[in-house]
């Protein structure tokens, strides 16, 4: 077995931390993109006191925390690649893989790479279409991107407005990606309250999307309360500029979780982050909010909520979920002070701003979630590194539940959770802090498994590429994959495995 001992070993001591171009480019606008940041990713910077700064500082130099951008990981993990930011300077936000391409979003826009040598992936396109935070994925000749901020309009060209004006534009985008060297606008969906994340649940014919958007207001035309559902769309393939909205389906009739008061320092519910699909057996995954839910998508149209779970205890905002393999078991992750504090230190401790591991037990309609354990990463964080759960994947090894999953700049842990009360850390990569005199926001913002390769997107450092060796993740270097959008979960031994 390999062993976890990192390529620079160093202990970080508890009272350190403190509470809280590319060669071808496709610009399909032009001007500055303005990162408008929402509940839930990037919330308004952390202030610090002088003494924090001065902690994180005096650790840096001690050698008890990694030195300003310096790289440190397990033994286990080899960096072969770091693209920086080059057209698209704003905040990268999650990505999507297709054949030897990846798709890589920014609040300004998307960038799209080619893998074919991962030592030293290649640019073949960047787009430029403002829109916080252009959540993306594909499918087939498809590319759909999420805007989550009041733009004047639904094109490229558009300018930020105030979601008070009944004229502004929320939703989905879609691009024809026949030619990645030349990404195509084909068409838009509003919907209620913009598109935050999305999730696709392919058919053969159509595609629908499933909209996770949430915090309507009184004052939004477009975005009024109650908001206690998810928007859907769908896409027919032949004739993708047909796309348009099918359903609102209410997931929580009874309005979900009321946040404070009630539950102090929860989550008000008022719409779903994220959901996760696994269409081999029909179900879906939701984190929303102050809730989180297991549905039923038989009907991709019409799904049904079988389960729901709250933890007024240790979770303050539910962000996404992953499924293991066999549909028995999913990852929760909690996404304490928003992405933008510092929450991996030792006064907030290891079960708040962590993952929730939950069995699914019982059969049919009366499944239900069960909760086992969290899972942090064990290592603190500086109080000038905002760091939290964020987005992973599943590592497909047959008889094992690993993940890999982003950390912002606590960085990228790969995790086993096989014994769901016994999670336990086998590799990770990280920085050292972007500052030690202030908050600075950075860090992973996904980091996912794709045929052999560990691929993150860091928000402010760019596109890395790494390479786990260890005999227990090894097997899913077998698993070749045609297309990977990590929130609509593959069969990964059904579908890919060669």
């Amino acid at each position: 077995m390999t062993s976890l001992h990192p390529i620079r070993v160093r202990r970080r001591r508890l009272a350190v931390v403190a509470a809280a171009a590319g060669l071808f480019a496709t610009l399909l606008a032009a001007g500055p993109a303005v990162a408008t940041p929402d509940p839930g990713d990037a919330p308004a910077r952390q202030e610090i006191s002088a003494a924090q700064a001065a902690d994180a500082a005096a650790a840096v130099k001690q050698g008890e925390i990694p030195g300003v951008d310096e790289i440190v990981h397990s033994s286990n993990i080899t960096h072969l690649a770091n693209v920086p930011k080059d057209a698209l300077t704003d905040l990268n936000s999650d990505l999507t893989f297709q054949g030897k391409y990846a798709f890589a979003g920014n609040y300004s826009g998307f960038r799209i790479f080619d893998l074919s040598n991962p030592k030293a992936p290649k640019t073949v396109a960047q787009v430029l279409c403002p829109g916080s935070q252009n959540d993306i994925t594909v499918s087939g000749d498809l590319l759909f991107l999420s805007t989550d901020s009041s733009r004047s309009d639904n094109s490229c060209n558009s300018a930020s407005q105030p979601a008070t004006e009944k004229s502004s534009w929320e939703g989905m985008k879609i691009f024809d990606i026949s030619d990645k060297r030349n990404p195509k606008y084909v068409a838009a969906v509003e919907t209620s309250c913009g598109s935050h994340t999305h999730t696709l649940v392919p058919e053969r014919k159509d595609v629908y999307i499933y909209v996770s958007s949430y915090s309507p207001s009184a004052t939004f035309p477009d975005c009024q309360p109650p908001h206690d559902g998810i928007s859907i769309i769908k896409v027919p393939r032949k004739a993708p500029q047909k796309a348009a909205l099918v359903n609102f389906p209410v997931l929580f009739p009874d309005g979900g979780n009321p946040g404070s008061p009630t539950n102090p320092g929860v989550s008000a519910t008022t719409g779903c982050h994220d959901i996760t699909v696994l269409p081999s057996k029909d179900l879906a995954a939701g984190a929303c909010m102050g809730d989180g839910i297991l549905f039923d998508i038989k009907n991709p149209e019409r799904p049904k909520v079988i389960s729901r779970v709250q933890d007024n205890v240790n979770f303050a905002f539910w962000h996404s979920a992953t499924f293991n393999q066999d549909a028995d078991k999913v990852v929760f992750t909690d996404e304490l002070g928003g992405g933008g504090a510092a929450t991996c230190n030792a006064e907030i401790g290891p079960n708040r701003g962590a993952d929730g591991i939950y069995d699914i037990v019982g059969k049919g309609d009366h499944r239900k979630l069960v909760f086992r354990a969290y899972y942090k990463i064990p290592r603190y964080q500086a109080s000038t590194e905002n760091c939290v759960a964020h987005n992973g994947s599943l590592i497909p090894v047959k008889g094992r539940d690993i993940m890999v999953q982003a950390w912002y700049q606590g960085g990228i842990s790969v995790w086993d959770f096989t014994n769901s009360t016994k999670p336990k850390e086998i590799a990770y990569f990280e920085r050292g802090p972007i500052s030690t005199d202030k908050m600075t926001t950075g860090g992973s913002w996904s980091a996912y498994y794709y045929n052999g390769y560990i691929y993150s997107n860091d928000i402010a450092k760019g596109f890395d590429v790494l390479k786990l060796d260890d005999r227990r993740t090894d097997p899913a270097k077998r698993v070749r994959m045609d297309e990977l959008n990590v929130q609509t979960q593959p069969d990964y031994f059904r579908d890919f495995s060669h």
